[in-house]
């Protein structure tokens, strides 16, 4: 497949869509990824939710579980979009 000629504000406007479509799709991920953490923790899998209730500091443990998962989570549903994304179709006559 040929590279499309794009103009210089075609570019800039397509790096654009591009970045609001992967913004989007990380957001998305890391609310799944913050939402199931939460989802362990107050389901208490494997303790988790009691031990968080005994801590001292509860905030410590829980952003500990919370974050990588949003991170994760964001970076797949990011990943999985881009790899699945017809771009080019966009291009076709």
């Amino acid at each position: 497949m040929n590279k499309p000629k794009l103009t210089p504000e075609a570019a800039r406007k397509d790096h654009w869509q591009m970045l609001r479509f992967m913004a989007l799709n990380a957001a998305l991920g890391a609310l799944i990824g913050a939402l199931t953490a939460i989802a362990i923790i107050w389901l208490d899998i494997g303790g988790i939710g009691a031990r968080i209730d005994r801590a001292a500091n509860p905030v410590i443990p829980i952003l500990l579980l919370v974050a990588p998962f949003a991170f994760v989570f964001g970076g797949v549903v990011t990943a999985s979009a881009l790899l699945t994304m017809p771009y080019e179709k966009k291009f076709k006559d």
